[in-house]
């Protein structure tokens, strides 16, 4: 359950920004996972995919970076990295 959470907050704040920027969707998620964030890129990639269900982020490719270092001040963590939004060009848009 406690990783749910974590990948939940997680598509909660990337959705979150897709909408502050009208973007049409999330085109790419980019994560860092702590090598003792209790996350295999695959188990991460099974709960990511579970949460953007039916969100702006449902299509996004997902690009996962591991850490082996037990000792990085990050390592019990999951680092969103980097968000791709599709956002509306606005020159195309008439008046």
């Amino acid at each position: 359950m406690h990783e749910t959470g974590i990948v939940r907050d997680l598509v909660r704040r990337v959705v979150a920004a897709a909408l502050e920027a009208d973007a049409e969707r999330v085109s790419e998620v980019h994560v860092w996972l702590g090598a003792l964030s209790q996350f295999s890129p695959e188990h991460f990639r099974e709960h990511f995919d579970e949460e953007v269900r039916g969100t702006l982020a449902e299509q996004a490719t997902l690009k996962i970076e591991t850490s082996h270092d037990a000792a990085h001040p990050n390592a019990l963590h999951v680092v969103l990295q980097s968000v791709a939004l599709e956002v509306p060009d606005e020159r195309s848009e008439v008046p």
